[in-house]
């Protein structure tokens, strides 16, 4: 998600002054390029590291996209000009996605970056955003996941009533999404 910020530049955590020898930082281009499906990514880290890494990985991977590389590696020479389009284009279809789902009744968290807007269920009457998620599809035709799909179950509670909505679509489907959202509040 490095190219994917709004607003303040992303910082890698391997560039803090003392960082570089005991960080890892693992990157893709699934959704910067928008090619999820590819999964080609990449890790960088002290030799060290990099070893370890790579004896648990030759275990954990069969098989890769191959051919998709080349792809990935072509749009990593991009200019800075695309990456900022990028951004801006995501900026965008976020504050239309949150916009929506406030209009709709959801508090909403705005994002600073990424594909994804999180908004809380509770103020249109769920305080189970895994219940609120399953039901979704037959009360307005829209998708979203719960946050809880993504926190161990000590933390389960914290974050019952949130659901991630995703804001990579075209401007026109996130339009309709909010209207849907909207008829299910009134």
């Amino acid at each position: 998600y490095e190219h994917l910020v709004f607003g303040d530049p992303h910082v890698p955590i391997a560039t803090v002054p003392g960082a570089a020898d005991r960080t890892v930082s693992i990157s893709s281009g699934g959704k910067t390029f928008r090619t999820t499906g590819w999964k080609i990514g990449w890790v960088t880290a002290p030799e060290r590291l990099t070893t370890a890494i790579l004896a648990v990985k030759q275990y954990l991977t069969y098989a890769n996209g191959s051919p998709f590389q080349p792809a990935i590696a072509r749009g990593l020479r991009m200019p800075d000009e695309f990456f900022a389009g990028l951004a801006a284009d995501m900026r965008q279809k976020s504050a239309v996605l949150g916009a929506g789902l406030t209009a709709a009744g959801f508090d909403v968290s705005s994002p600073a970056a990424t594909y994804f807007t999180v908004a809380d269920t509770s103020a249109l009457g769920f305080d189970d955003a895994a219940e609120f998620c399953r039901a979704l599809p037959g009360l307005a035709g829209v998708v979203a996941v719960p946050l809880t799909a993504f926190v161990t179950a000590e933390h389960h509670d914290e974050y019952r009533p949130f659901v991630r909505f995703a804001a990579c679509k075209k401007r026109e489907v996130l339009e309709q999404a909010a209207d849907r959202l909207a008829a299910i509040t009134r």
